[in-house]
């Protein structure tokens, strides 16, 4: 996860507050997701997590649902998302994460699946549904830490003091907080509970914090600026892609991507 550390860091050295981009692998074709990685990459993107398509992806909105049924329906299995994070992780600088459901590592089988992902590049991977309590079984965390990959926790507003006390024994990399808290009013200002919320990640967890609840402009990612380390941008990228006329969806992407980090 050299890629990761080094990133990571030297977002902090600056005081810039990092963004990670989502695709979901094969939505909509698998060459067109590897052209999207690239254009993120060119634009400033500091993280995109690939996510490998499941049929209930249970953590995720609308929009990214659509995106993992067409993909699933398009045939695309464990090993065309290893196959394309082998070819990008070669291509760019950017460090790339896998995203995907428990069922997708543990059918491939958990240590196998670590094994290839970490010799295809990836530099961590984030799993909603596998919690710490099960080590002792799967041995999820163990496998991570075997082949050097990061395993970002993911928590929630729900998350317990005593959860995130023992998330943080486990997560390296990063944490990846998702709420349902999110912008309010016209200036684009962070609901308070969110605030508190973000505190409460931050005091239990040091590790940067990664935040997700619905980004999808510019002053979206301005309000969330001193209260986070990264913002992270998924349905509204695929919302916009969707809606570009053929032709300008790449450079459209592009330009969306280097208006946040702007």
């Amino acid at each position: 996860m050299d890629k990761l550390v080094h990133t990571l860091q030297a977002l902090q050295q600056k005081r810039q507050l990092g963004l990670m981009t989502h695709v979901v692998v094969g939505y909509p074709r698998l060459e067109e997701t590897a052209r999207l990685v690239k254009a993120m990459g060119e634009a400033g993107a500091d993280l995109i997590e690939l996510q490998m398509p499941f049929s209930d992806p249970v953590a995720d909105g609308p929009t990214i649902l659509i995106a993992n049924k067409a993909s699933l329906d398009q045939g695309t299995k464990t090993r065309d998302c290893l196959h394309l994070m082998s070819r990008l992780s070669h291509e760019m600088e950017t460090p790339l994460l896998f995203m995907g459901y428990y069922n997708l590592v543990f059918n491939y089988g958990v240590e196998k699946f670590c094994r290839d992902a970490a010799k295809a590049g990836a530099q961590g991977l984030i799993v909603p549904d596998i919690p710490p309590d099960e080590e002792s079984e799967e041995h999820y965390y163990q496998s991570c830490y075997k082949y050097d990959l990061a395993p970002i926790v993911v928590v929630s507003p729900a998350s317990t003091e005593k959860r995130l006390r023992m998330l943080a024994e486990y997560g390296r990399g990063l944490v990846y907080a998702v709420s349902r808290y999110g912008i309010t009013g016209a200036k684009a200002e962070l609901a308070p509970e969110l605030l508190d919320y973000l505190k409460r990640v931050k005091h239990s967890i040091h590790l940067p914090l990664a935040v997700g609840f619905g980004i999808s402009k510019k002053e979206h990612v301005r309000a969330l600026a001193s209260h986070a380390d990264i913002a992270v941008v998924g349905s509204a990228l695929i919302n916009l892609y969707n809606q570009l006329p053929e032709g300008e969806k790449i450079e459209g992407i592009k330009t969306f991507v280097r208006e946040l980090k702007d």
